[in-house]
């Protein structure tokens, strides 16, 4: 009986667990069916896991406002050819993003135009 209820018990761990783990990778926040243009200047580039983040510097109507974009995962990206410095603080970068629904500044990395031109 007591082999019965730690499998019912790890079971039941392994359940709890994996819904976090889906819920933690979801991008159900971005809208996927708009496509935003974002130009800009790099403040940083957040080489970090589970995700990447580019924060961007905008001007919207005389003011600077900052974007936070979250991308994928250095692993995945470094497989593209990717670096830590792919985007550099004071660049100015053109960048498409699927926006967040709330309207908060932010969104999740569609592709980049950097300043020699070169498309990430």
């Amino acid at each position: 009986m007591k082999k019965v209820l730690v499998g019912i018990a790890v079971i039941a761990s392994a359940a709890v667990g994996s819904g976090s783990a889906t819920a933690h990778h979801s991008f159900a926040m971005f809208d996927n069916t708009k496509d935003t243009t974002l130009v800009g200047v790099v403040k940083e580039f957040q080489w970090t896991n589970p995700h990447t983040w580019l924060q961007l510097m905008v001007d919207e109507n005389g003011q600077q406002v900052e974007w936070s974009i979250e991308g994928s995962s250095p692993n995945g990206l470094a497989r593209r050819g990717w670096t830590r410095t792919s985007f550099k603080p004071g660049d100015k970068v053109t960048v498409v993003i699927h926006p967040l629904k709330d309207g908060t500044k932010g969104g999740s990395y569609v592709k980049a135009t950097l300043p020699d031109g070169k498309t990430l």
